[in-house]
């Protein structure tokens, strides 16, 4: 009779099933169709932020043509650039008159981003080139002008590369009624 005594207990259901007084939240499925949507929006997003990186650096980074400077037997080349500026060989005259007296080869190289190269010249000038030598001032002053043309291309990050050039013209007077025939003007523009 003890076994009468016994609660018949049932077995746990197979699936459990909520009671009607229990909250129970559905998590509802979502479709493909939204996934794929948010995963659009993330390609067109990035698509966006880099355009918006690549204008930044093409309106901030553009190439500039390097300055040149010219001291007595030196050229500056200022590169202002993000990049560096090669340039290829060069030719510097001087000029009496329109006529070249002489000139002097200047080997390609490059200049590193916002830097400065200094390039030392030995031009040599003869008088027997100058056609005109009777023609000078009767104030002893002869009157030279100068110029250099480099050309080259800027690069940045070795992905952008534009072609610049660099030119310089100068004019110079010296005074030949002193003995070390000082220069007394040097104009460049």
């Amino acid at each position: 009779m003890a076994e009468d005594n016994q609660a018949v207990v049932p077995l746990a259901p197979l699936k459990f099933y909520p009671r009607s007084d229990e909250e129970f939240a559905f998590k509802p499925i979502k479709p493909r169709q939204e996934k794929r949507s948010k995963c659009l929006v993330y390609v067109l997003a990035g698509i966006v932020f880099l355009s918006v990186v690549f204008l930044v650096i093409a309106l901030v980074m553009r190439p500039r043509t390097p300055d040149l400077g010219l001291s007595l037997a030196e050229f500056t080349i200022d590169n202002p650039n993000f990049g560096q500026f090669v340039f290829e060989n060069a030719t510097a005259s001087v000029l009496y008159r329109g006529k070249t007296v002489g000139e002097a080869k200047i080997g390609g190289g490059r200049v590193s981003a916002k830097e400065t190269e200094k390039i030392k010249v030995k031009v040599d000038v003869r008088s027997y080139r100058l056609s005109d030598a009777d023609n000078f001032s009767k104030d002893g002053i002869l009157k030279l002008s100068s110029y250099a043309n480099f050309s080259g291309r800027v690069q940045l990050w070795k992905i952008v590369k534009k072609r610049k050039t660099a030119s310089i013209n100068c004019s110079m007077s010296f005074n030949l009624t002193s003995p070390a025939f000082d220069l007394q003007d040097l104009i460049c523009s």
